[in-house]
């Protein structure tokens, strides 16, 4: 069996077990699974409208999950991509209403923004990685926090001492009429197009130019790379700062698409977390980010349907969602059976 065919094996399988585990923690929890999926399974295709809140609900992961994978494929840990895409939304939202440009000009300028608010996010880190040799992890994860408060602040002070900002102009919004009304009025709006854009210049980036190449040699061995000529704090920090600029735009989804505004949040998102799970089961590929994404976005906002149609406990979805985690983590061990059954079959 080709490596190729067991790393889409992995994933699968990892799906499936972990579905099975949600079974079986629904009946031990006494309810009944076969409502639950059902319920789970409405929720995510039952309708137009349901498939458009969906596709909504996975355009951002699409993009934490590329921020994820990139820092990855170049031999970092970006643990901050919550944090960008907080700062991200922020600046989206900033631009989107303090404006009034045509939105040939405004809805670029919005996006840019994002972009670049998550980029200088993640640059900090990837400076004092670079120059300080400070883990990324480390730096990561003290910055979401600081993202957080800095941007409640913000926000405060920009809707003089209240807790939402001002709703975009239309000129740099996402939201799509069109999208609208084929979907039976859901909140499907364009941004899942650039999501699918950043997924092709991810991969256009890393596999056919000469930048990709030495991010991606700097990643894998910094020594050789430098003794190949190749810039490797240079190479760093420009990987955090596109790292950063993915998770940046995710925000701008929320921003200009989904709300429109931005409030004080008491906590994370948890997209940025979730983030890492999707790179994880995408195994740090642009496509297989698309399907990682699309499995989590759909668990979510089904799980919405669940205790309603179902009296299951949306919670479960999580557990689900943990153990495909856990499984894809663990997927050694699955690669491990899987050549042992095939071993076995050619004996026979």
């Amino acid at each position: 069996m080709s490596n190729r065919l067991v790393n889409i094996l992995v994933p699968i399988i990892s799906i499936i077990l972990g579905l099975i585990v949600g079974a079986i923690i629904m009946v031990v929890s006494g309810y009944d699974p076969i409502e639950g999926y059902k319920a789970l399974w409405l929720g995510i295709f039952g309708d137009v409208y349901s498939i458009g809140n969906t596709i909504r609900q996975i355009t951002p992961y699409i993009l934490a999950g590329l921020a994820v994978a990139f820092a990855f494929r170049t031999g970092l840990f970006n643990i901050g991509v919550e944090g960008q895409l907080i700062v991200g939304w922020f600046a989206a939202t900033w631009v989107g209403y303090s404006f009034e440009l045509p939105m040939v000009i405004h809805l670029p300028l919005a996006l840019l923004a994002a972009a670049i608010a998550g980029g200088f996010w993640a640059f900090i880190a990837g400076f004092l990685k670079a120059k300080f040799h400070v883990h990324e992890v480390i730096v990561t994860i003290m910055l979401n926090y600081t993202a957080l408060y800095v941007v409640n602040a913000l926000i405060k002070s920009v809707s003089d001492g209240g807790f939402k900002t001002p709703k975009i102009h239309e000129t740099a919004s996402l939201r799509s009429e069109f999208l609208t009304n084929i979907t039976d009025y859901s909140s499907l709006h364009y941004g899942i197009i650039v999501a699918m854009l950043m997924v092709f210049v991810m991969w256009f980036m890393l596999e056919k130019t000469t930048t990709g190449y030495e991010l991606k040699a700097v990643g894998f061995n910094q020594n050789a790379a430098q003794y190949a000529g190749m810039s490797v704090n240079k190479n760093i920090i420009l990987a955090m700062t596109i790292s950063g600029m993915f998770a940046g735009l995710g925000g701008a989804m929320e921003a200009l698409g989904t709300f429109g505004r931005m409030s004080s949040m008491a906590a994370f998102t948890g997209i940025g977390f979730d983030g890492i799970a999707v790179a994880l089961l995408g195994a740090n590929t642009p496509l297989g980010i698309v399907f990682g994404a699309s499995l989590f976005g759909s668990l979510k906002y089904g799980a919405l349907n669940m205790p309603n149609a179902a009296g299951v406990p949306e919670e479960i979805v999580s557990i689900i969602i943990a153990v495909i985690v856990l499984f894809v983590a663990s997927g050694y061990v699955i690669r491990l059976g899987i050549e042992k059954l095939m071993k076995k079959k050619e004996a026979k």
